[in-house]
């Protein structure tokens, strides 16, 4: 039960430097003022790069509640750390993802 706390307060952890990402990623690129995202990305979503062209999606903040996209945040954490400046990018095929999103949804 403590190696399932344990991970729990990781994975909520890594969510948060996530979200602090995100929300300084907009400031960063020169979006708007405040911290705002692109004009494209509605309130409660943030934008992640997926695959080998590092193609964009737009993701409710909600799936961040949800197991799957939380493997794949932690790989990403592992592939990238959260010190590169290319944006939150997800390590996984295209295909995979959207299979993956089409999930959630």
């Amino acid at each position: 039960m403590a190696i399932k706390k344990s991970n729990k307060l990781h994975q909520t952890a890594a969510i948060k430097q996530i979200l602090k990402k995100c929300s300084s990623f907009g400031k960063k690129q020169g979006y708007d003022h405040e911290g705002s995202l692109p004009n494209d990305v509605p309130k409660g979503h943030f934008v992640v790069y997926v695959g080998e062209n590092r193609s964009r999606y737009i993701i409710p903040i909600s799936w961040l509640a949800h197991t799957e996209f939380q493997s794949l945040l932690q790989s990403a954490e592992e592939e990238f750390g959260f010190t590169h400046d290319m944006g939150l990018t997800i390590p996984c095929e295209e295909v995979v993802f959207r299979s993956l999103t089409a999930m959630i949804r």
